[in-house]
């Protein structure tokens, strides 16, 4: 069974729980993950995408499949790393009903 981090609970953000401390929202504009300097790239390689426990990045996962499939495990992936996994769900959901569809037409 995978267990998912537990995601910083004070200021609600894509941190692990006792990475944060408020610092990626202050280092926000310069881009480091306040943590040890590191630079945090949050357009190739969003947190969301690489905190998953199996260190798999999402994207090495979807790149194989088609579009709405893709979108759907995208959505699935980082469900729980977001502040809204509720939300993500039933964007999954739509992008596997919109595939449902095209399939049976």
């Amino acid at each position: 069974m995978i267990t998912k981090p537990k995601l910083c609970p004070e200021f609600g953000c894509n941190y692990p729980e006792g990475e944060c401390a408020g610092v990626c929202h202050r280092n926000a504009a310069v881009g480091t993950n306040g943590n040890d300097g590191a630079h945090y790239d949050s357009v190739n390689h969003p947190r969301h995408y690489t905190a998953h426990p199996s260190g798999v990045e999402c994207i090495q996962i979807t790149e194989h499949m088609g579009f709405c499939l893709g979108n759907a495990m995208k959505y699935i992936w980082r469900a729980d790393l977001k502040a809204d996994a509720i939300e993500d769900l039933r964007k999954a959901v739509w992008y596997i009903e919109r595939e449902i569809s095209r399939r049976t037409k």
